[in-house]
């Protein structure tokens, strides 16, 4: 196997010794590691091409590896086999400004490629909390959102066509580099989101936007946090669409101001929540009439004084301290993340339950999260508990968190996916005729299932 591997990429980029398999062998899910038996760094598409005719042939399981930023385990290689790291395709292949269009390698970081096209005063709207490390590649395969999503949209609504590799070794274009396609089955979309399971994307072709001039950016205390979440809904229904509504519970900000050095936010002793408020166009006097409209919505809640950012340090420093939760929370214990997803109005049920069942079980949560979604970021926290009640007692929360947000209308991802430690969750979400014809379409993808085995479907399936 290794000479024949070697033949197609190279001694220098095969790797069988345990510290780089380490490296490569996790990601930001929790704790875990499951390094590849072998690890190898293709250059290109034909590379990967072969790789894969070699895997499907000795049917060995194969792990797409990207930026390694993911929170559900996707790109871990829980049957060792082959791990693929996609790091040598990182170009921005083309900007076309005629048709408001950027070509992409998935191992672009996602922030790169977004202040690329900035340079042509375009905009890519789609910023998961980790751009600055994630690559875009990951952000398809994971349909990634992030703080704009509640105006602009998620990673699906920018990809136009995809080049990917199949499982089998053959590579195909899935759509056109058209803003329209009614041709056939949506193979670009069925790409979106299927977490490295039915193909090895190696290039992206991403819709852009003209870029916005000006925003308007507020912070909102709250003095009861059920009610933050209450103003969510009552923003929309007051007509306006704001580019970002982040909402974040008081453990989320206390910790994130102790982790980032030099964030100058007070937060009174009797708020539970903020809302994190942004608006945009290029139009000042439009935006400052939305802000003062958004002030008489959330007016009618117990809040207190809002902050204005007026600089861009400001700015700046407040999204710095959004972006910072996650590692925050991180650093301060050992936790684990679900993202739950309900029609926004449902927010504050969702909250409310989740508070509810952490009593129920002995946990501590920490939620935040895109708001403007209904996109609630739940870190359960392990702090104190006992390591039986941690393995045993969590696992019966996480499944009541679930069946509450699914009785609410929602389902169990936003954006993070399902990869492996969401996977045996996935029977309160879809019955199993559903699961069955998802899993009838990986089988005609990957007959021999060697692509990332092992994530999304439940193990009873």
């Amino acid at each position: 196997m290794i000479a024949g591997l070697e033949s197609i990429v190279g001694q220098s980029f095969l790797f069988l010794d345990e510290e780089t398999r380490n490296h490569y062998g996790h990601d930001e899910t929790e704790d875990y590691v499951f390094p590849p038996g072998v690890l190898v760094k293709p250059a290109n598409t034909q590379e990967i091409s072969e790789i894969m005719q070699f895997a499907n042939a000795y049917k060995i399981p194969v792990v797409p590896i990207g930026g390694r930023t993911g929170l559900s385990g996707g790109a871990l290689c829980i049957h060792r086999g082959l791990g693929i790291s996609m790091e040598r395709l990182n170009k921005i292949l083309e900007i076309d400004e005629r048709n408001l269009q950027v070509t992409a390698e998935p191992a672009v970081i996602t922030q790169v490629l977004r202040e690329a096209v900035a340079e042509k005063n375009l905009f890519y709207p789609v910023d998961p909390s980790s751009q600055g490390s994630c690559w875009i590649g990951g952000n398809v395969a994971e349909n990634s959102g992030g703080a704009r999503a509640v105006k602009y949209g998620v990673t699906k609504d920018y990809v136009l066509n995809l080049e990917i590799v199949l499982p089998t070794g053959e590579i195909i274009w899935t759509g056109a580099n058209t803003l329209k396609n009614s041709t056939g089955y949506n193979l670009t979309q069925l790409m979106v989101g299927s977490e490295g399971t039915l193909g090895i994307i190696t290039k992206i072709v991403l819709k852009l936007l003209p870029k916005n001039a000006q925003n308007v950016l507020m912070l909102v205390p709250f003095y009861k946090a059920g009610e933050a979440c209450q103003a969510v809904s009552a923003i929309f229904r007051a007509g306006i669409v704001p580019s970002a509504m982040e909402f974040m519970e008081r453990d989320a900000i206390d910790w994130a101001i102790k982790y980032v050095d030099g964030l100058n936010v007070l937060v009174k002793d009797n708020i539970e929540a903020h809302l994190l408020i942004e608006v945009d166009g290029n139009h000042s006097e439009l935006l400052f009439a939305e802000a003062e409209k958004i002030m008489g919505v959330v007016e009618a809640f117990q809040i207190d004084e809002v902050l204005f950012a007026d600089t861009e340090d400001q700015k700046n420093a407040l999204w710095k301290m959004r972006r910072s939760v996650a590692e925050a929370v991180k650093h301060n214990s050992i936790y684990k993340e679900e993202d739950t997803v309900v029609p926004r109005y449902e927010l504050p049920m969702l909250l409310e339950g989740i508070k509810s069942i952490g009593k129920k079980y002995g946990f501590q949560s920490v939620c935040y999260g895109h708001a403007g979604d209904g996109n609630l970021h739940v870190n359960i926290i392990k702090g104190t508990m006992t390591d039986e009640n941690w393995k045993i007692e969590v696992p019966k929360g996480i499944r009541e968190i679930f069946e509450l947000t699914v009785a609410l209308k929602g389902t169990l991802s936003g954006e993070h996916g399902i990869g492996f430690v969401q996977k045996n969750y996935m029977d309160i979400a879809f019955s199993k005729v559903h699961l069955q014809l998802m899993k009838n379409i990986k089988n005609v993808f990957d007959p021999n299932n060697i692509l990332n085995p092992g994530k999304i479907f439940p193990d009873s399936l």
